[in-house]
């Protein structure tokens, strides 16, 4: 069940491209003319519909189901609950485990499923399913002194919970200037622009699904263990996807959903979301506490660092934000102390949202390191330059390539900041104050083994297969053109396959690793293709992603941003953001200058206008949709600048690259709370910068 673009790549260029040039986007076309077909989009023959019955209480026990009126609805096919639902094997990831037992862990988790011929019929059933239940007593408030915290051994992406190198209390008691702050963030959603949405049947003992997901391999392994199958027997699809930001890195309920239905009905069964049901099932970025300590020396180096994280996690699976992780990489102190603090509440599961970790800890620490060079009268560029390790602080690891002195100077250069009057509350045009502030980016380089396969098929063109996921990126654009320029012929020369798990095997779309794992495997395709006297060559890179050397390998970045307050209202208005970046070899420079505005343009909603809040009495998200939910609109966003430093480093992947989907989110929002700062003399710490958290200044 390939997914054949040729069709698609009809009207792409005629010439050879290489690496680096702005090829246009090869589904382009398909999306822009409505013929991309996502996941929601298909329809089998006698398709049936579900709809999800979502828990009213925040914890207890489902203690009667009574579908009587809803089974008598003209068109009604069957409602699912614990008790008939089929069996699912016991899954790696436990929210995925549904409809197989009574308890409701949090508000919306999902008890029923009602299936019917119609997608409106369906919506009524499942309104109409009474459930009772044995209500417990819940919990879903964050605070730092909260019982029930505990010091997790692992955050998320195998980094230690806690680590401190050096004697910080020592260090940080003899510095000569010390800060001392707390930043917090309210929770966060991913609201990726199609919801999620699944569609899926049963031809003999054969699953075949089509998935909004970023990552049809792992799909269709966890889908082989619920229900007891080889992988062979599963096959997943995910053709086009309407964005994900992490939401839908992992295996999402509406596919486990729809194959129980259709396992249960006999039928195609289709499961799509509505938008207002996401925050409660699809994951979240957990809301942080972090309190930022940094110890001075009088010329301004670091001589102390810690950073403490106090966040939430379920009942159902830990996940933990690791936001501490960025202080072991970015800045060299004697004593350096991060750690993580977390309690599991009667919650959503929290999980990947763009640069988890990152960009909340980046949040707070490039903030603090504002407050510092205020402290010490130092320009704030030169405070972070002073600070810059030879070596990853964490781990004592050589960088394979560090270029954020760079990304500093040139964003300086470029945004006029030694015309920067360094004084706060100093511009003003009528009610609005003027300021201009900076934060610097980091994200680190992942690659994951990938399988590939390159066939010439005999008339000067050739056929790239690979489970690569384009979500919105440019993925297919990017692989054909690095396997173009490997095997040296026209970019129209070249055919490929993406987003089905009969493909070669690979890895999600997340953690900015995709083109440079998926790169890495059509990469060696081509070349031992080209080399060869064969017509099909089939490859694993494996071997070559363990044989790496040991290098600390990070992109950087610096944000710079200029905003006007107004005085009366309190509104923050983003007026300049400028972005530098150094992120190894740039593949395409047109949809790497997208992503870096889409990360930049992320990191303006995270600042300004996205908030969400549990409510403690009935225990779920108040704000569910995008009316109470604000992401930014067009009016909120001026024009961004994007650059990017020339930067080669040869201890990557064959291609060069470094990942560029999530960096341009982590220095955002703190350039922009330290621009506000300058504005106005008085430091918010509190996310996101609403008008009336910087309140009436006069």
């Amino acid at each position: 069940m390939a997914v054949d673009e040729t069709a698609e790549t009809a009207e792409t260029t005629r010439t050879a491209h290489v690496l680096g040039t702005a090829a246009p986007r090869r589904e382009g076309r398909a999306k822009v003319t409505g013929a991309a077909r996502y996941a929601v989009e298909h329809t089998p023959p006698a398709c049936a519909y579900a709809w999800p019955v979502a828990a009213s209480v925040a914890r207890g026990r489902v203690t009667g189901i009574d579908e009587g009126e809803a089974m008598a609805l003209p068109g009604a096919l069957a409602v699912l609950t614990h008790e008939n639902a089929p069996r699912l094997a016991e899954p790696d990831d436990p929210t995925l485990h549904l409809l197989q037992s009574p308890r409701v862990p949090h508000r919306g988790w999902y008890v029923a499923l009602a299936v019917a011929e119609t997608p409106e019929t369906a919506r009524e059933m499942a309104q109409t399913v009474r459930v009772t239940y044995d209500e417990e007593p819940h919990d879903v408030v964050l605070r730092e002194d909260h019982p029930g915290l505990y010091h997790p051994e692992w955050a998320n992406g195998g980094n230690p919970g806690d680590t401190e190198h050096g004697d910080f209390e020592t260090e940080f008691a003899a510095a000569a200037h010390r800060l001392d702050a707390t930043y917090t963030l309210t929770p966060l959603h991913n609201h990726p622009m199609e919801p999620h949405a699944a569609t899926a049947l049963w031809e003999g003992g054969h699953l075949i699904a089509y998935d909004s997901s970023q990552g049809a391999t792992l799909v269709g392994q966890t889908l082989a263990t619920l229900f007891g199958l080889d992988q062979g027997q599963v096959t997943v699809v995910a053709e086009h996807v309407g964005g994900g930001f992490g939401s839908k890195g992992t295996p999402r309920p509406p596919v486990v959903l729809a194959a129980l239905g259709a396992r249960h009905t006999g039928r195609p069964v289709k499961v799509a979301l509505p938008r207002r049901e996401l925050p409660a099932v699809v994951g979240h970025r957990a809301p942080t506490i972090q309190r930022m300590r940094l110890g001075a020396r009088a010329d301004g180096t670091l001589a102390a660092l810690h950073h403490d994280v106090v966040t939430h996690t379920s009942t159902v699976k830990e996940f933990v934000e690791q936001a501490a992780v960025p202080s072991r990489v970015m800045y060299g102190a004697a004593g350096i102390r991060t750690g993580h603090r977390v309690v599991r509440l009667d919650v959503p599961t929290p999980s990947w949202m763009r640069a988890p970790g990152e960009a909340p800890g980046m949040y707070a620490l490039e903030c603090a390191m504002d407050e510092l060079a205020y402290a010490l009268e130092t320009d704030p560029v030169e405070l972070r330059l002073r600070n810059i390790p030879e070596r990853e602080p964490d781990s004592g690891k050589p960088f394979s390539s560090h270029h954020l002195a760079d990304c500093l100077r040139e964003g300086a250069r470029r945004f006029g900041w030694d015309r920067r009057d360094p004084r706060p509350g100093t511009r003003r045009e009528g009610d609005l104050l003027l300021g201009t502030g900076v934060a610097a980016s980091t994200y680190p380089v992942l690659v994951a083994p990938s399988t590939a396969s390159v066939q010439a098929l005999g008339d000067g063109a050739y056929h790239v297969r690979i489970n690569a996921t384009d979500i919105g990126t440019g993925a297919r654009t990017v692989l054909a053109q690095i396997a173009a320029d490997e095997l040296g012929v026209p970019l129209d020369a070249v055919r490929i396959d993406v987003g089905s798990s009969d493909l070669p095997q690979a890895p999600l779309a997340g953690g900015s690793s995709g083109t440079a794992s998926w790169g890495w495997a059509v990469h060696k395709a081509c070349r031992e293709l080209r080399e060869s006297d064969g017509s099909v060559v089939t490859v694993d890179t494996t071997s070559d992603v363990q044989a790496q050397k040991d290098y600390a390998r990070h992109a950087f970045g610096a944000v710079f941003a200029e905003v006007s307050v107004d005085a009366v209202t309190g509104e923050v208005r983003v007026r300049r953001l400028l972005g530098v970046f150094a992120a190894g070899r740039i593949l395409n420079a047109r949809t790497a200058r997208s992503q870096f505005v889409g990360g930049l343009t992320m990191g303006v909603g995270m600042a300004l206008t996205e908030h969400s809040s549990l409510d403690a009495r009935l225990g779920g998200f108040v704000e569910k949709d995008l009316a109470g939910y604000h992401v930014p609109a067009h009016a909120d966003i001026p024009d961004i600048d994007v650059h990017w430093i020339d930067e080669y480093d040869p201890h990557l992947n064959p291609v060069g690259g470094k990942g560029i989907g999530e960096i341009g989110i982590v220095g955002t929002p703190a350039a922009l709370a330290n621009a506000v700062h300058h504005a106005t003399g008085h430091r918010c710490r509190d996310l996101p910068l609403t008008p009336e958290r910087v309140g009436v200044l006069g």
